[in-house]
Parts: C-alpha cells; structure tokens; sequence
C-alpha cells in the first residue's frame, strides 16, 4: 500500500481545544450567583418584614398604651364630676371642647391602620386632655377656697349678728322691763272719793240725797295725780255695781269690756277720758246717770285707769218714808 492513500497529517497545525469545561464552569458560575442573589433577596425580604413587624408591633403597642391612657384619664374626669358638683359643672360649661377632644381621641385610637402620625396627635390630645383636669381640678379648688372663706365669714357674721341679737333681745327685755315698770309707774293715783246722788229739781237745782226714790244720777269725785303720767289724755273706765251685785250697763252709757292687768277682763258702766298735765293734781268729776229707777241699797262704784282700779267708793239709797 502506497503512502498516497493515508490522509496526510500537517505536523505544524494545532489540535482543536474543548470548550464544553468553560461552557459548564460559567453556568455554574451563573446559577451559584442566581442562587445567591434569591438567597440575598429573601433575606432581605425577611428582614423588611421583620421590620415591619417590629414596627407594627411597636405602634400596636403605643396604642394600647394609649387607650390605657385614656381611659385613665376618663375614669379620673368621670370619677372627679360625679364626686364634685361643682367640677362637673364647670366640665358642662366647656363640654364642647371636652366632647370634641374626647371623640377625636376615640377617632384616632380606633384606627385600624393607626400610623405613628395619629398616634403621636392621639398622645396630644390625651396630654391637652390630661391638662384640662387639672385646670378644672385647680379652679375647683380655688373655688373651694372661696367658698371656704365666704363660708368662715358668713359663719362669723353669724355669729356676730346672734351676738347683736342676743345683746338687742336683753336690751329689748331691758327696755320693756323698765317700760313696763315706768308704764305701771305712771298709773294715775285716786284720792279723796266721793260719791253722791243727786236729786234734780224741775227747776234745774240739785241737792244730794240718800233716797233711792229721789235719786236721778250718781256724782262721782275724785282727785288723781302722778308726777310720772305723761301729760295728755287718760281714759278712766268706771264699774258702778247695783245692790244686786250686777254690773249696771246701758247703751246710752258706752258700756263695754275693759282688760285689766290683775282681773282680767271687766265690764265696765262708763269710760270718762280726761285731760292730765304731768305733776299736777286734778279733780274729776263727772255723772252717771241709768235709764232705770234706783233701786235702795249699796252701789259700789269703782274706777280703773292703766289697766289698774286705782280707787273706789259706795253710796248707799235708802227707801223713801211715808211723805217721800
């Protein structure tokens, strides 16, 4: 076999080199860096979410902090107006401002995607609200205060008004005390009594006489004075009692009742009011004089002045004899 016939090899070209290992080592390369790429990613997804965990947490946990907050502070403000009339007086002045802060508080709190935002205006609110107690709590107590001191000066007003009426209520009694006794003290005194009847003539003469049948009036006279009278008018009230024992009334008289200070109430025959001067003694005399025929016996004539009998006297009608 000839030469010719085998396939000439040239000594001076290189052999082909394989490519496939470089193929297989840049896909490799490329899926160890896509795995570590997801790898890197879910990482960092993770740590996000566990951020947004914590964050979540964290706000969950400033609400319900809040909400504790605030219902502290709405049990103090509920607790102190219920106690306290005059706070929660004060609170209903100013309810709207309240009313809205609360509601918005509630707003807020309430929320169920609450962000770190509202959270933070929640905490305002609550601390303005926090505040508002204590102003009311201040002004209450400065009321108070005033209170007290109105209280502690009525009280001593009080007590210095009883003491001006205790010493007006003695001084009063003093007063009437020494009225009454300067009142009793100037009750006219009667002195010289003397009562007569009287026989009165057709020609208009008068005698006196014991005869019951003769008799037309009684005279009565009598002096009275007191230097403590005051000078005016007296009325003297005079009971003239009949033989019978009966007090003698008459229309024509101006008989009536008088209340005197020893007897109680009297009736009397007659009211005779006469003019005094103070210090000065005065002779009274005046009539009595009955519609009725006298009848024989003793009539007792008395007379009171001041609520006092401050004198009396009899006289005594005898049957008329034969000839009258």
């Amino acid at each position: 076999m000839s030469a010719s016939n085998y396939p000439s090899t040239n000594p001076s070209q290189p052999p082909r080199k394989d490519n496939r290992g470089i193929i297989y080592g840049v896909l490799i390369a490329a899926l160890l860096g896509t795995w570590g790429y997801i790898i890197y990613d879910k990482s960092k997804t993770k740590e996000v979410i566990q951020q947004k965990d914590v964050q979540y947490a964290s706000l969950d946990s400033v609400r319900n902090q809040l909400l504790t907050d605030y219902q502290a502070a709405e049990i103090r403000l509920d607790k102190m107006t219920s106690e306290n009339t005059k706070l929660d007086s004060l609170v209903k002045t100013r309810d709207k401002d309240v009313s809205d802060m609360r509601a918005r508080i509630k707003s807020l709190i309430g929320k169920s995607n609450a962000t770190a935002a509202d959270l933070a205006e929640a905490r305002k609110l609550i601390n303005s609200l926090n505040g508002k107690i204590e102003e009311y709590i201040k002004e209450v107590e400065r009321l108070t205060g005033e209170n007290i001191k109105l209280t502690a000066d009525n009280q001593q007003l009080t007590t210095e008004k009883q003491q001006l009426t205790d010493t007006l209520s003695v001084k009063v009694t003093e007063n009437k005390d020494l009225t009454g006794k300067v009142d009793v003290g100037s009750t006219l005194n009667a002195a010289n009594f003397h009562i007569a009847a009287i026989d009165e003539k057709k020609s208009g003469k008068e005698k006196e006489t014991s005869k019951a049948k003769r008799a037309d009036k009684f005279r009565v006279s009598f002096d009275v004075e007191n230097r403590l009278a005051l000078t005016g008018t007296k009325d003297l009230y005079v009971i003239v009692t009949s033989p019978e024992g009966v007090v003698i009334k008459e229309e024509g008289l101006g008989s009536g009742t008088v209340t005197t200070r020893e007897d109680g109430d009297k009736e009397f025959t007659n009211k005779v009011s006469i003019d005094y001067e103070q210090g000065k003694r005065k002779n009274v005399s005046f009539d009595l004089k009955q519609a009725d025929k006298y009848k024989p016996g003793t009539y007792k004539v008395e007379v009171y002045q001041n609520g006092f009998k401050i004198g009396e006297g009899a006289v005594t009608l005898k049957k008329g004899g034969i000839f009258g």
